[in-house]
């Protein structure tokens, strides 16, 4: 079997040597051979050891824990693996987000112009924008429509734009992904970009309040009213049902 250098895997890795002779010292990654001359070799497992090391470090673990993990007799490799994917996945999303929040601060600081009440319900006419803004009152008070509407006129005519790129887009992923379990980890990524969506649209994104209720709620409405989910023009019952699963699970398993 190949075994390498410590200054090979130091570069491959993009670690330093010093690094290693310390992981070494600890007990956290020994070298597969230690030669008469006493060079450090390793070896397949010890790469596939260090990349865990890594991921751990990535997602903040001390190396007392890293070497507490790694040395436990049920540690499965496989698994870990799955667990390192999903949560980098996670802190993508988070950092993607983060990077959003940035661009919109940018463009308030240059003093873009912000959505007119008519942008607002651009693509509506003025009996159709009444109607459904009467609809919001009855489902969920005059209280929940104000903070709505006093959010999204916030906005620059350029964020609101990306807010509902955003939804389309997520309503698409989904889409694609709805022959999934809606409890899988994949649909449940995109339902917390959903939720997090909605919560914009609400108007309430950062409030305290999870709105739990109300987010089961829009599940069922998408059962019950088809204009929601249409895709392309075309109603799609399956793909309502579909979402309300997920939309509840997902209330259920992580809001308060």
């Amino acid at each position: 079997m190949q075994k390498y250098s410590a200054k090979w895997l130091s570069n491959i890795a993009g670690v330093s040597i010093r690094t290693l002779h310390y992981y070494d010292k600890i007990g956290l990654l020994k070298p597969a051979i230690r030669t008469e001359t006493k060079y450090r070799l390793y070896g397949e497992n010890e790469l596939l050891k260090l990349q865990q090391i890594l991921f751990f470090k990535e997602l903040d673990f001390s190396l007392k824990e890293i070497l507490d993990i790694l040395n436990d007799p049920e540690f499965d490799l496989i698994e870990a693996l799955e667990s390192h994917k999903y949560a980098l996945v996670l802190k993508q999303k988070r950092i993607s987000e983060m990077l959003n929040t940035i661009e919109k601060t940018i463009v308030n600081l240059k003093g873009k112009k912000m959505i007119t009440d008519n942008e607002l319900y651009d693509g509506f006419t003025k009996e159709e924008a009444s109607k459904n803004r009467k609809e919001v009152i009855q489902k969920y008070g005059a209280e929940a429509l104000k903070r709505s509407e006093t959010y999204l006129k916030k906005l620059t005519k350029e964020q609101f734009e990306a807010l509902k790129s955003e939804q389309k887009e997520i309503f698409k992923t989904l889409f694609e992904i709805s022959n999934q379990d809606p409890e899988s980890k994949s649909v449940q990524l995109e339902i917390a970009r959903h939720y997090k969506n909605i919560r914009k649209f609400w108007g309430t994104d950062g409030s305290s309040d999870s709105q739990k209720k109300d987010y089961k709620g829009l599940g069922e409405l998408y059962i019950s009213d088809e204009r929601f989910t249409k895709v392309e023009g075309e109603v799609q019952p399956d793909f309502a049902i579909f979402l309300s699963k997920a939309m509840t699970y997902f209330a259920n398993s992580q809001l308060k």
